[in-house]
């Protein structure tokens, strides 16, 4: 009778387990993907590098903790357990392909059916810029393993601004190497839009959605809109690259990114990152927002 109801019991648990997993859970799009989720009571697998730091990610109704560590195989192997669909992100680190293809190896090894992987807008394998060449070898590394995928290539995200927010709330100004190009930058929230419904809707196997905002806007122009939502005026000052290197190195960038981040900002100094599509509006049913829809949601935050 006890042998019956503990197989009963597992029985029940299996049933109810989730079979979506989020990995970078407790970033800004991981967070905006699983409180989606959890809204649309929808439950999901959050991939954490501890349970101590996830308390809030932990409080979402239909979340379960995982601790998992993209530098061992075998976390990552009961990570994915019994995952239908996983989404794929990690940290912009000089370890990011690495990871991300031990990440492919494991989901193959499991079984999982189909991969969600953030990417980057332009990703290329012959492109100078090492976060896009990188995006694009482990892109064709999950088209090569057989998995089904779902690739999202954002660019620049608007919350990005949120980096500049101690020069903007002290002095009025933020600074960039960018020139007066354009970039249809994207707010996170659409991202995360689509990638739930990548995860929890048919019709997306094998995919690719480039996603951008509904406008290509300069930094000055977005300083216009900033400075219409705070009420206040807020400047854009475009400095030399080296000088935009340093101020990263200040902050705290490890030397590798900051070099990394300076190969973005020279690629949408080209205006290699202005085009606009509509892939958030076809995917989701709603347009993208504006970057004065971000500026006057976050103005609290500036």
């Amino acid at each position: 009778m006890e042998t019956q109801a503990n197989s009963a019991a597992q029985t029940v648990t299996k049933a109810n387990a989730p079979t979506l997993l989020i990995t970078g859970a407790t970033g800004t799009i991981g967070q905006a993907i699983t409180k989606l989720l959890s809204e649309r009571g929808i439950p999901f697998r959050a991939m954490v590098r501890s349970r101590q730091k996830a308390d809030q990610l932990a409080a979402l109704p239909g979340t379960e903790l995982v601790e998992g560590d993209f530098n061992d195989p075998a976390s990552l192997a009961q990570a994915l357990a019994g995952i239908e669909r996983a989404f794929l992100l990690t940290n912009s680190s000089e370890q990011a392909e690495a990871q991300q293809l031990a990440f492919v190896t494991e989901a193959k090894r499991a079984g999982v059916p189909h991969i969600v992987k953030l990417s980057q807008f332009a990703a290329a394998a012959d492109s100078p810029v090492r976060f896009l060449r990188y995006h694009a070898v482990v892109e064709q590394t999950i088209c090569e393993s057989g998995i089904t995928y779902t690739f999202l290539r954002p660019n620049l995200f608007m919350q990005g601004l949120l980096g500049f927010r101690q020069p903007i709330v002290e002095q009025g100004k933020f600074f960039a190497a960018i020139g007066d190009a354009k970039i249809s930058a994207i707010d996170i929230r659409d991202i995360a839009a689509v990638a739930v419904a990548a995860l929890t809707e048919k019709g997306h196997d094998n995919k690719t959605y480039t996603l951008t905002g509904p406008e290509a806007l300069t930094h000055a122009e977005m300083a216009e809109q900033l400075s219409t939502a705070l009420s206040r005026h807020i400047t854009f000052v475009d400095v030399p690259p080296e000088a935009m290197h340093d101020a990263l190195i200040v902050a705290d960038f490890p030397e590798w990114q900051a070099e990394a981040l300076l190969e973005d900002y020279a690629h949408y100094s080209r205006n290699e990152a202005s085009a606009v599509t509509t892939d958030v509006q076809d995917v989701t049913g709603k347009p993208a927002r504006t970057f004065i829809d971000f500026a006057r949601d976050y103005a609290p935050a500036f």
